[in-house]
């Protein structure tokens, strides 16, 4: 039987993860999992006690919270991993977006998510990561990086106190187009092509969604050895709240704004101004110059309950 390190985030959801706990621990006890929880007590905590439990040797760890929790958590046995000891990944959604766990067909439900963790189906996943900003030495992620007009979306729904989920991030898309209108003249390298031109947005996928269901990347795929760019240039305000739409459908790629683009290697110049960023929905940076992202195919085996698993 495999044995399970469950790291809840006590504050993810506002709250909601550490009010998850008696239900979450009773769930495991009914499926009968071996399994030890722990609650992180910082940002960045999930990293150092995920490197640890793959050391101690927890066949699955788990992360019990947001996009921000499985990040620290895919960090964490991304680093483990470096040091020559494996663990699988799991996630159970007690956060807000959980935009990670749609995007590897994860259940949103904790029953779901504890019914799939005792099923133990498995599938193998690309990794990103990102150079620049904060992280000169690099940050892992499993979803995506947005820089940009959804960066700062990200931004400003952290502020918003009384709306949770989707509702929060629609809000911030709202009051961004009036933050975030002139866009930066960058450089985008996509392989051999070279794109310059003033862009809103920069979002590179390796999943499918942002901001609890904005479509970046509708037919992403976790486990294809490719990130999906998506790519916004400059437009009017008008423009942007018709874009706004378009993403919560998944069907921005004909507008003449869009371009979509796949790559396993993207490096973004800011050629003016500067590039507000995030990972995985975590700060990367508010006024990056370059920001450099790599794929790495097939790294991480993730518990999941979707049909490519296994």
């Amino acid at each position: 039987m495999s044995r399970h390190k469950i790291i809840v985030n006590p504050v993810s959801g506002r709250g909601a993860g550490e009010r998850a706990v008696p239900l979450l621990e009773q769930l495991l006890a009914e499926h009968r999992l071996d399994f030890d929880l722990v609650r992180t007590e910082r940002p960045l905590h999930a990293i150092d006690l995920a490197r640890q439990a793959a050391r101690d040797g927890y066949q699955v760890v788990v992360a019990a919270g947001g996009d921000g929790t499985a990040n620290e958590v895919l960090n964490g046995l991304m680093l483990a991993k470096q040091e020559g000891h494996t663990a699988a990944l799991g996630v159970l959604c007690v956060g807000r977006g959980n935009d990670f766990a749609f995007g590897v067909e994860i259940p949103s439900e904790l029953q779901a998510g504890v019914e799939a963790l005792a099923r133990g189906r498995r599938r193998t996943i690309d990794v990103g990561r990102v150079e620049g900003g904060l992280y000169p030495q690099g940050r892992y992620f499993g979803n995506g990086v947005g820089i940009g007009f959804d960066a700062v979306v990200g931004f400003e729904a952290l502020k918003l106190k009384r709306l949770h989920g989707f509702a929060s991030y629609v809000v911030a898309a709202l009051k961004t187009v009036f933050l975030y209108f002139q866009a930066p003249q960058v450089q985008i390298e996509i392989g051999e092509e070279i794109i310059r031109q003033s862009s809103l947005m920069v979002s590179t996928m390796n999943g499918r969604r942002m901001g609890g269901g904005f479509m970046m990347a509708p037919d992403g795929r976790p486990d294809d050895g490719q990130f999906d760019l998506c790519i916004a240039r400059q437009v009017s305000r008008a423009q942007i709240f018709a874009l706004i739409v378009r993403f919560m459908q998944g069907t921005q790629a004909t507008h003449e704004a869009i371009t979509m683009r796949q790559a396993q290697r993207v490096v973004v110049t800011a050629l003016e101004e500067v590039l507000p960023a995030h990972a995985d929905g975590e700060t990367i940076c508010t006024e990056g110059r370059q920001l450099t992202l790599e794929l790495f195919p097939q790294q991480i085996e993730l518990v999941c309950d979707g049909q490519e698993a296994r």
